[in-house]
């Protein structure tokens, strides 16, 4: 049987700074470790939308049939939902939601007093269902900061089954108003704030500066949930 091959990244290089010295001493430890470098939770925030709109696909930039893109930095958000021993986990429901470029939420105690400001070509939510690779993607702005929160963030949550598996933001990797921010700040262990940083790359031949980030998102199952477990 094939295990799964998880690619050298910052996760792994994080993984294998948290296992320390019994990563040498414990036979398997060190394995073991990187396997639970999961994502951490954070606050979901007040701003997931009361009602869902109409249009809830991968794609923010575009609602439904418009021909007018939302403003902003495009950026093409992708990676993998892995359990903690590296496998894919297939029929997730990968969720994110931020405000847009001009700092207002899709949500009414938000874009209510903000109507003027609203870009309305911004969907301001997505979702996206993994297949057998675990992987997901979407169509979205590099996330701005606002007031009260000055690091540029996007929330997302992670389910399956109906079972709300992880809800956490991630970063701007770089970013100087990182340190300033409070839910950033909450993270207290340096391993966490470095697994939630995401680093916001051009892409390469893009004539509209595009910008391409990469997210691998690792959640804990029960022994029954996981991938590798039902393959047994």
């Amino acid at each position: 049987m094939n295990e799964p091959l998880v690619r050298p990244s910052r996760r792994v290089f994080l993984g294998a700074l948290a296992a320390g010295a019994a990563a040498f001493t414990t036979r398997g430890a060190f394995a073991d470790q990187l396997a639970l470098a999961r994502t951490p939770r954070t606050t979901e925030g007040p701003f997931y939308p009361p009602k869902l709109p109409l249009d809830t696909d991968n794609d923010l930039l575009v609602i439904n049939d418009s021909i007018t893109p939302a403003v902003g930095e495009v950026t093409h958000l992708g990676g993998r939902v892995l359990d903690a021993g590296g496998n894919p986990i297939n029929n997730a429901v990968v969720e994110i939601w931020q405000c847009d470029a001009h700092a207002v939420y899709l949500h009414t105690s938000d874009s209510g007093p903000k109507k003027d400001r609203r870009d309305s070509h911004f969907q301001g939510f997505g979702r996206f269902t993994t297949a057998s690779s675990g992987e997901y993607y979407f169509r979205t702005i590099k996330p701005v900061p606002y007031p009260g929160r000055p690091a540029p963030h996007i929330h997302f949550k992670v389910k399956k089954g109906g079972k709300e598996l992880l809800t956490s933001q991630l970063f701007v990797n770089g970013h100087p108003n990182n340190k300033r921010d409070g839910v950033f700040r909450g993270l207290r262990d340096a391993v966490d704030r470095e697994l939630v940083l995401v680093d916001f790359k051009p892409v390469k031949g893009s004539k509209v500066g595009e910008l391409s980030a990469h997210f691998d998102i690792v959640v804990g199952l029960t022994p029954d949930e996981s991938p590798r477990a039902r393959r047994r």
